[in-house]
């Protein structure tokens, strides 16, 4: 059977900066023993994939666009699979408009099932979301 596993930002920042010191290698190594002669699974939460955006850019000086690319790349390197699937790939390859934390938001929730609701209204033109009216408990949409 095989074993799955939820990795934390640490080391997806390992694999996304590509550091050649000897932190990186080991990282990678020990997750190729894993992946490999194990027969597991890694996975990034919707909370990891967010996360790291941030501390790519205030750590190390990585500008918006270079990180979720470098995201981007290590979720679609076949070693670390994004939790909630293709989806997060596809709202992290989207630019412009809302910003990454409310595209992984909508992504969480719908991969529930479950109808996200914002009063934000460029958040509302997502699918699957609704706006809340402004005055009551009356809804948009």
């Amino acid at each position: 059977m095989t074993q799955t596993y939820g990795i934390d930002t640490s080391i997806l920042v390992r694999l996304a900066t590509v550091e050649s010191d000897p932190d990186f290698q080991r990282c990678v190594n020990k997750l190729r023993i894993l992946i490999e002669e194990r027969d597991t699974q890694m996975f990034a939460s919707n909370q990891v994939s967010g996360e790291i955006r941030i501390v790519l850019q205030h750590h190390y000086g990585i500008s918006a666009s270079d990180a979720r690319s470098r995201l981007v790349d290590v979720l679609a390197s076949g070693m670390i699979a994004p939790l909630n699937g293709q989806s997060v790939v596809l709202a992290l390859q989207t630019s412009g408009g809302l910003g990454i934390f409310d595209r992984l938001i909508a992504d969480g929730y719908s991969y529930e099932n479950l109808e996200t609701l914002t009063l934000d209204r460029q958040m509302a033109s997502l699918s699957n979301l609704r706006r809340l009216g402004g005055t009551g408990t009356e809804m948009e949409g």
